[in-house]
């Protein structure tokens, strides 16, 4: 593998580029670290998405906010918050009402369900990371952390 600080660089003509090998690619292998996850997250925290736990956590760590900041602190657009508000509103996980000073802004808070629900899932939260990045050693989840933090 090349340490250096210089991004990879395809050759311009597609004859000399490498062959395209789908288990190579970044998007393929995020996707299926992302499936993994996703089946360890389902086992281990049954009832919620990973989307409605992000937003609890967010909701926990932040307290009350606007739906629209809650998307954009839980990396999801207008239309999907707006389902994953609904869908948590649904199930008494959090409340929402107009903001009293611009009644077109919606502010979230979690409820008192929504706070215990998470209070009790944080544990099996840190064990889905925990068995998500069993594979590697502690330099490895580091590394890739950071890595990853980096894409984003």
């Amino acid at each position: 593998m090349d340490d250096t600080d210089e991004p990879l660089d395809l050759p311009k003509d597609p004859a000399t580029r490498p062959a395209y090998v789908l288990d190579a690619q970044i998007g393929y292998l995020l996707r299926r670290a992302t499936q993994r996850h996703l089946s360890i997250f389902a086992a281990l925290i049954p009832g919620l998405t990973t989307t409605q736990f992000a937003a609890l956590a967010r909701l926990a760590e932040l307290g009350p906010m606007s739906q629209n900041r809650l998307g954009r602190e839980t990396a999801m657009d207008a239309a999907t918050i707006k389902g994953v508000v609904d869908r948590l509103r649904t199930q008494g996980l959090v409340t929402s009402a107009a903001d009293p000073d611009d009644r077109r802004r919606l502010t979230v808070r979690l409820s008192e369900k929504g706070a215990e629900v998470f209070d009790a899932t944080k544990a099996q939260a840190l064990e889905v990371s925990a068995r998500t990045l069993a594979p590697l050693n502690r330099s490895e989840q580091a590394r890739l952390l950071a890595l990853l933090a980096r894409l984003t």
